[in-house]
């Protein structure tokens, strides 16, 4: 292969890699993205995209962090600890706070298997969504509130790392996972669908970009949170046996406040 050829290579890979950045972007987040730069990704593909979760993790955690710190700076720590949590949620919509709410919905019903999944595929709120909605919220404003004593520098840091863990964590309900319903789903683009290489690519580019932002305390809470997530992804296997698109939802609302809690202790 000569070097124009090699060249070539490599450009394509960049940008094949830029284009799933961006398509990831568009379905994870409700930043907007030009159309045009995720053109040529097939939508079934997306899976191939995971790997890149962490960047738009990345990415999310530097908007809400900057937020929540500047507004910290003038309006007080308890109001910059709402704003982030705010801010989180605008940035995707509350994409995967509905499927935290659908998830205790149909696993806390204490119903069958099949049961279980009709309700999480209902679009009511039920009474466990709530709380699971009430405490996540609740959990991370004090969690981020107990974390202001830090600088203000170093709790931009680790409040940037937050989203990143959220979305390394949830390839793990993804690899050697089966899905649960019968037939097509947003989740099932995911579940099962990636392999060991992309799932050890997603955790080792999560793991970086932690350990490189939030240091040694970003390094221990990485991990609290991925023992506690495969945990999490045995008991969601175990009630409904198999993950679905509310549970990759819920692993990523759970990672972010098991990291955040285990930012306070470490």
């Amino acid at each position: 292969m000569n070097s124009d050829e090699s060249d070539s290579k490599q450009f394509g890979l960049i940008r094949l890699w830029l284009v799933r950045f961006f398509a990831a972007m568009q379905f994870i987040t409700r930043i907007p993205v030009p159309a045009k730069w995720a053109e040529g990704i097939d939508f079934r593909q997306s899976g191939r995209g995971v790997p890149v979760f962490p960047l738009v993790g990345l990415i999310v955690g530097v908007i809400a962090a900057l937020i929540s710190v500047g507004i910290s700076q003038t309006g007080g720590m308890f109001i910059g600890a709402i704003s982030y949590v705010l801010a989180l949620a605008l940035l995707t919509g509350g994409f995967h706070l509905d499927g935290l709410a659908d998830t205790c919905d149909g696993i806390f019903s204490a119903r069958t298997r099949e049961r279980m999944l009709e309700i999480m595929k209902d679009s009511r709120l039920g009474t466990h969504g709530g709380l699971a909605l009430v405490f996540c919220i609740g959990i991370k404003t004090l969690a981020v509130l107990e974390l202001s004593y830090h600088t203000p520098i170093y709790l931009l840091a680790l409040l940037i790392c937050a989203p990143i863990a959220g979305r390394t964590a949830m390839v793990l309900l993804m690899y050697g996972q089966r899905y649960a319903r019968e037939g097509e789903g947003l989740g099932n683009i995911y579940i099962g669908k990636i392999t060991a290489r992309e799932t050890l690519c997603t955790l080792l580019i999560g793991f970086i970009l932690i350990a490189v932002i939030g240091g040694k305390h970003g390094v221990f809470a990485i991990a609290i949170t991925l023992i506690m997530v495969f945990g999490l992804a045995g008991y969601f296997r175990h009630h409904l046996g198999g993950q679905t698109g509310d549970t990759l939802g819920a692993a990523e609302e759970l990672g972010e406040v098991i990291f955040l809690l285990a930012l306070i202790w470490s």
